[in-house]
């Protein structure tokens, strides 16, 4: 029995609406289909662009799917229908976008692992701001928390990534112009992800992500006995680094993941979520912090973080000996919001700072969007 080949996801890369990803991908497809290729559109959001519905003439567009929603009718792109269509390969615009209530997976990015495991190679878009590890970066630079996101390890299953870059003034030229939006729309995007110091911003964050993605592959390369592009010293410092992230009730710790997370991404390191309860499992704990626990858990599996729950009295021992144990280099705790006064009365971040001398520590802040001060 022949086993499916898996398809090359390819993902282009961008940090605003307007700034060119849809219009390359099309590009991309109108030469794979000039090729031989046989390439179908899964779901095209052209947002009344006439260059890029020009770009898509040709192209053949797989039906979408219709789905009932308190009354309403929505469209989706039907997954079902591209897997008997059976193309080589498939474009699909908005990789983070949420399927609507009532459709078989609820993100696109699932309907796209869908396609790639029957080894259909999927094409598609994304700005950076929708990657969930910057989540709270781009709250701080924007003050706009990004519903929609897509984990970590799914962007790091693309074959190849592509920075779609546009300066920041000629995104806003086109903004002006009426190409990305219309006029009502575009005023209200300028005062949101628009403004110029916040495209600047999100453009430099995009930048840096691509590198490190191309740094990553880099490695897999190396790791697979393909001529690595970075030294063997850098190679085998970064597989040394093990990250540890204190996971607690208080609602900083999802920042606190995220922010971990991207660290270890960047460093190619182990990374562990921990959790201490006096007794074997969560159920030791009262049921609101059992509950809060088991949410910032869940969380961390679903960013593919080890999680542990450590049995201990004493949290900050706790957390000291499974570092020491498990060889961590890195301990990531969130900073209390209580003001101890007591002198002999330590916050958790002390006690570990104490215990943990050998270690490196890093006691997170609690990041506020622009504009705003902590209350």
């Amino acid at each position: 029995m022949t086993e499916t080949r898996r398809g090359r996801l390819t993902l282009f890369l961008g940090y605003a609406a307007g700034s060119g990803k849809t219009y390359r991908m099309l590009e991309e497809a109108q030469r794979l289909r000039a090729e031989g290729v046989d390439v179908v559109v899964g779901y095209f959001e052209p947002h009344g662009r006439q260059d890029t519905i020009a770009k898509a003439a040709g192209l053949e567009f797989v039906p979408r799917h219709k789905v009932v929603y308190r009354d309403r009718e929505f469209e989706e792109m039907d997954t079902r229908g591209i897997l008997e269509r059976k193309p080589q390969a498939c474009l699909l615009d908005e990789f983070a976008h949420t399927d609507v209530p009532g459709s078989e997976q609820n993100k696109r990015w699932e309907d796209a692992l869908i396609l790639l495991d029957a080894g259909i190679d999927v094409l598609t878009t994304m700005n950076v701001q929708h990657l969930e590890s910057l989540n709270d970066q781009i709250w701080q630079i924007s003050g706009i928390r990004v519903r929609e996101t897509v984990p970590d390890w799914v962007l790091g299953k693309a074959d190849q990534v592509v920075m779609v870059d546009v300066t920041p003034r000629a995104l806003l030229n086109r903004l002006e112009r009426g190409v990305v939006y219309e006029p009502e729309k575009a005023r209200e995007a300028l005062q949101h992800f628009f403004k110029e110091s916040t495209l600047v911003a999100l453009r430099e964050i995009a930048l840096r992500q691509t590198a490190h993605e191309v740094d990553a592959r880099q490695l897999v390369a190396a790791d697979m006995g393909i001529e690595p592009r970075v030294s063997d010293n850098e190679s085998t410092a970064s597989k040394a680094d093990r990250i540890l992230i204190c996971v607690t009730p208080d609602p900083s710790t999802a920042a606190l993941i995220r922010r971990g997370k991207r660290v270890a991404d960047f460093l190619h390191a182990d990374c562990f979520a921990v959790a201490v309860a006096p007794g074997p499992d969560l159920r030791s704990l009262p049921l609101t912090e059992g509950e809060a626990l088991d949410r910032h858990l869940n969380f961390a599996r679903n960013l593919h973080i080890d999680t542990r729950i450590v049995q201990g009295g004493n949290a900050a021992e706790a957390l000291v000996e499974f570092a020491r144990l498990n060889q961590v280099t890195q301990v990531f705790l969130a900073r209390s919001r209580k003001r101890i006064w007591l002198p002999w009365r330590r916050s958790l971040a002390q006690q570990v700072v104490r215990l943990g001398r050998d270690l490196q520590i890093t006691i997170a802040a609690e990041r506020h969007p622009a504009g705003r001060s902590s209350r």
